[in-house]
Formats: structure tokens, sequence, C-alpha cells
């Protein structure tokens, strides 16, 4: 059995201005930087037995996992492009409001270029598989405890896939440092805990 830890990355101007990112590679922001030291004092007591962290490849997950890193004295973290955000096309860069405005409603918006929602799970799932190999070669006989650093849009599809589409519940969205636990055994995913988000001090801007 492995323990997954999934945080979403830090912080970035464009989260800061309503932006999509998808694979856009934007870096974090110094807000970013702070949630990023306030995941690993949060995470800090509540880790047992062999740990490591891995990460998304673009540079807001991998500025996350390695700031964490350095905080818990961990290994720096390994990457993985699985763990990528979600692409959304033509999407990215724009607000919010500038996407509904071009097609509609998110939730049923045709964005040209975009990833579905079932190319985003069988790819993440690819992801998770690879991480927990690796982890497992790294430290076995004993049971591993992984940070898996991601996005918003992976992990809220790792969540649906666990939960078997109960969870998020509508109209929740998971803040920057927020994540959750997650146990993998026999080839599946298991939802410990509901959303969590960690206590996030304000930068000096």
């Amino acid at each position: 059995m492995t323990s997954l830890i999934f945080v979403r990355h830090g912080e970035t101007d464009w989260n800061l201005t309503g932006r999509i990112q998808g694979s856009s590679d934007i870096p974090l922001n110094d807000t970013g930087r702070c949630q990023a030291r306030a995941v690993a004092a949060e995470l800090r007591d509540g880790l047992d037995g062999p740990v490591t962290i891995v990460a998304s490849d673009l540079s807001r997950a991998r500025e996350t996992a390695e700031i964490i890193a350095a905080e818990l004295g961990l290994d720096a973290p390994r990457l993985y492009p699985q763990l990528r955000e979600r692409a959304y096309g033509e999407g990215e860069g724009k607000t919010g409001a500038e996407a509904a405005s071009l097609w509609g409603s998110w939730r049923t918006a045709q964005v040209p270029g975009a990833e579905s929602p079932d190319q985003l799970r069988r790819r993440a799932l690819a992801g998770v598989h690879q991480v927990v190999r690796d982890a497992r070669r790294a430290t076995a006989p004993a049971a591993a405890s992984v940070i898996v650093v991601s996005h918003g849009g992976l992990i809220r599809e790792l969540v649906r896939h666990a939960s078997r589409g109960d969870l998020p519940e509508p109209g929740t969205s998971l803040p920057n440092g927020g994540g959750y636990t997650m146990l993998y055994e026999r080839h599946r995913l298991r939802l410990v805990d509901t959303a969590r988000g960690a206590r996030i001090p304000s930068a000096t801007r």
C-alpha cells in the first residue's frame, strides 16, 4: 500500500488574475512560494516512514515541490510530464469570463484543442501508476509515502475517479497549496480525506 499526498502547486500571477493556465508554463509568484513553505510545515509532523516527492514538470509545480523538499530535507523531486495540468487549448491565457463569452459554460464548453476529461483521467492514472512503481522500487520493502505536487484539474479528476464521481462537490475548487490524501493498493486509488487547505500566510508584495 502506498500513501499519496496530492498537493496543488502554489499561486501564480495567472491564478491571481483568474487566467486559465493549463499546459502553459507559468511560474510561481511570491505568495505561491509562501504557500509551498506552509504546505511543508503542515505536512512535517504527519509523515511516517520513507517519504519521496514527485511533481509535474511544469515550473509552478516543480518549484513548489522543490521548496517542500528543501523544507523537509527530502531528495529533489522526480518529475513526471504525465502529472501536468489538463491542456485547455485555445482557452489558455483567457479569463473565465472571456472563455465563457466564447464557448459558454465551462462544464459543457467545447474548447478547440482542449484535452477531454477522459483523456486527462487516463493520462493521470498512468502517471500515478508509474509514480507508485518507482516509489516502491526506491523504498522496498518499506511502504512508501509520496508527496505528489500537481495541478487542480488533474487532482480533481483523480478525486472523481477515486470517489466514483461523488467528489469534489459541485462548485468547490481546490485552493493553491490544498490537496487530498489517497491510498494506492492493488492498482486502485482510495480517497482517505476530503480537501484540505494549507494555512497560507500573506506574502509581502
